[in-house]
């Protein structure tokens, strides 16, 4: 760890040449033709991303988001030689649990805006105060304002010591995590990087590991009908749309010229993922999620240039499946939505679930985006016991 500790505030200030030059590349931006049915079949379509684009030249308001944003207390600081970016919001109740909301790929901070009131100030969001969180919100390693990275190596192990040295120097001696897709993974590594310190692991989408594939026919035996289905639904990834994993994985700088160049390949990179993982799919994801905050969260990797160092990061560090970790003993819980794959199974062959749920009529891949008020409920009746 690096000897400079020091915390220090933050505050986004984008020049207004690098907007301007986001509209000018918006203006002149050169859109394939259309595949023959123009859906979603082939990737996202033509027709439909034109009128998203045209809404991010014309109709978006940077300026008013980034207002927003600066309201929120946020900060930076050094951490293994990476700047760590996060946002920080203590609860008016004194006796408060800090808690580590961690994001996922594509997503960023911006996901956890909506739950931040609700977990910091429960009363006001017909909640009890005894439920009352401190929330810090890091940027993961090459993600927006905690990028790009310096060096390789960031794994979920490393980033879970990162999240623990980041909240020893907040002093914080007890706390709590949660995080969903690399939020998943990270969370459960803070918990064996300082177990003496984590008081519950919550995450949504589960904390894993997937199922070793093929399955064996004694292992289909054993899985009830809702995860077979969830067996199915990951095999079908696996043929349908491994492929952003497999390029990110092998090949993040040749992608990332146009994620850090192109604005309309970033967007269509990311909303590809929204489109697939909201829930249900065949919804546009501006009618799941508000349109000004899938902006938003482009926007982030946009601005800071760290398309290819996310991807780096999100997956060139070998796939887990079928590795096994050491269990932390840390209570941990699984909230799983309609879109989600985890089995309890394999999960306790790693972690110590003491509460899981299963939401299998809604909900997907962004909880937080997608039922904040739900993510919100679960996470308060989890570490309820756990204070």
């Amino acid at each position: 760890m690096t000897n400079n500790e020091e915390i220090r505030p933050f505050t986004i200030d984008v020049p207004q040449a690098q907007l301007d030059e986001l509209k000018a590349k918006l203006d002149a931006a050169r859109l394939p033709a259309a595949l023959p049915g123009d859906d979603w079949d082939t990737g996202v379509p033509v027709g439909w991303l034109s009128g998203l684009v045209e809404y991010w030249r014309s109709g978006y308001d940077w300026r008013k988001v980034e207002r927003e944003l600066n309201e929120i207390p946020q900060f930076t600081t050094e951490i293994d030689g990476q700047q760590i970016y996060f946002m920080h919001v203590r609860s008016a109740h004194d006796d408060a649990l800090p808690l580590v909301l961690t994001h996922g790929w594509p997503g960023s901070v911006v996901e956890f805006l909506d739950v931040i009131g609700p977990l910091t100030d429960p009363v006001a969001h017909g909640g009890k105060a005894e439920d009352a969180f401190h929330v810090v919100i890091p940027a993961l390693p090459g993600f927006g304002f905690s990028g790009p990275t310096s060096e390789g190596g960031w794994t979920a192990e490393r980033i879970g010591r990162t999240w623990a040295e980041l909240m020893r120097r907040l002093g914080y001696e007890r706390y709590g995590v949660q995080g969903g897709d690399i939020g998943g993974a990270v969370s459960p590594e803070v918990a064996r990087a300082a177990r003496s310190n984590v008081v519950g692991v919550h995450t949504n989408g589960g904390p894993g590991p997937m199922p070793p594939l093929p399955l064996s026919d004694a292992d289909r035996a054993s899985l009830s009908e809702l995860d077979l289905d969830r067996v199915r639904r990951i095999e079908e990834f696996m043929q349908r749309e491994f492929g952003y994993i497999a390029i990110q994985s092998t090949r993040p700088q040749t992608i990332g010229y146009a994620l850090v160049d192109s604005p309309i390949a970033l967007l269509a990179w990311i909303m590809d993922k929204f489109r697939e993982w909201t829930h249900p799919s065949s919804t546009l994801p501006e009618e799941i999620i508000d349109r000004d905050r899938l902006l938003t969260n482009v926007m982030l990797y946009w601005l800071t240039g760290t398309g290819n160092s996310a991807a780096y990061v999100g997956y060139a560090q070998g796939m887990a499946w079928g590795q096994g970790k050491e269990n932390s003993g840390v209570p941990t819980a699984a909230l799983v939505f309609a879109h989600d794959v985890a089995i309890r199974k394999y999960a306790e062959t790693e972690n110590t679930i003491t509460r899981w749920t299963d939401v299998n009529d809604r909900g997907g891949h962004f909880a937080a985006l997608e039922e904040p008020e739900l993510l919100v409920s679960d996470v308060r009746e989890f570490f309820r016991d756990l204070r």
